[in-house]
Order: C-alpha cells, then sequence, then structure tokens
C-alpha cells in the first residue's frame, strides 16, 4: 500500500488540535491499561495498521499481558477481561461501528453500570479520538515503521 499524503505537514493547524485532543485524553483520570484497550480494539474494527502498531507496543510496555492483546478481538470469549473493561469494549465497539449499532440502550447502560458520568463522559472522548486518529491513519495510508 502506498502511503498518500503526509497529514501533519499538510495542515500543521489541525494536527495541532488533534494533538492538544490526545493530549487531554492522555490526562484523563481512567485506567492507562483500559485506555490503551479502547485504542487497541477500535483500531482493530477499522483496520488501522499503524494505530495497532503503535498501541500494541504502548500497552506491552505499560505491562499489558501479551495474552489479553492476542485475544483482544475475541475479549467476549475469554475470561482476561474485568467486568469494567467488557463494559468500555462493549462502548467502544458501539461507537466506532455507530452507523449499524446506533448505541443502543443495553450497551449504554451496561457502560453506565460500570463508569460514572464524568468517566462515561472521558470514556467517550477517548473513544472518539482515536477513531479520528484511525481515519487520518487509514485514510492517508500512514503505514508502520518496518
Amino acid at each position: 500500500m502506498k502511503p498518500r499524503i503526509d497529514f501533519y505537514t499538510a495542515s500543521p493547524d489541525a494536527l495541532k488540535a488533534m494533538i492538544a485532543l490526545e493530549t487531554a485524553v492522555s490526562k484523563l483520570p481512567l485506567e492507562k491499561t483500559l485506555i490503551e484497550l479502547v485504542k487497541l480494539r477500535t483500531s482493530q474494527i477499522n483496520g488501522c495498521a499503524f494505530c495497532l502498531d503503535m498501541h500494541s507496543a504502548d500497552a506491552r510496555k505499560g505491562g499489558e499481558d501479551e495474552r489479553r492483546l492476542y485475544t483482544l478481538s475475541a475479549w467476549r470469549e475469554t475470561p482476561f477481561f474485568t467486568p469494567r473493561e467488557r463494559a468500555a469494549l462493549v462502548w467502544t465497539e458501539s461507537l466506532t461501528l455507530l452507523s449499524q449499532t446506533h448505541a443502543p440502550d443495553e450497551d449504554y447502560e451496561l457502560a453506565a453500570s460500570e463508569f460514572s458520568p464524568k468517566e462515561l463522559v472521558d470514556l467517550t472522548v477517548a473513544i472518539t479520538t482515536i477513531n479520528a486518529w484511525n481515519r487520518l491513519a487509514v485514510g492517508f495510508r500512514k503505514m508502520p515503521q518496518a
């Protein structure tokens, strides 16, 4: 696959805003391991090789278990994820596949049972941000380093 444009140099002001949003997400009081799982699951759904490469490395650096990383795409069929992580993954999939799911009440209710209103908004912003990064990286064919 051939890279298209370098979105960082093509629109520095837009990317400055994206970086500011990413910085804000990194300061949210949610568990860092949870945020990395959300970033990875979103990137799996969106087929973003660049983000999968980056966030799997970040997750490992943060102490994430290899087994959980390997089975994340099949998280429903494993015993490796906590109820809170499962609720976050349900909400992640629901919002990432929004045109298909329309964020059903049962997904919201599960997420709301594990996260406070503030945490749920914070989680939603984190999901929104990685979806935006995926769209930039996939749309412009940003490649992982070999």
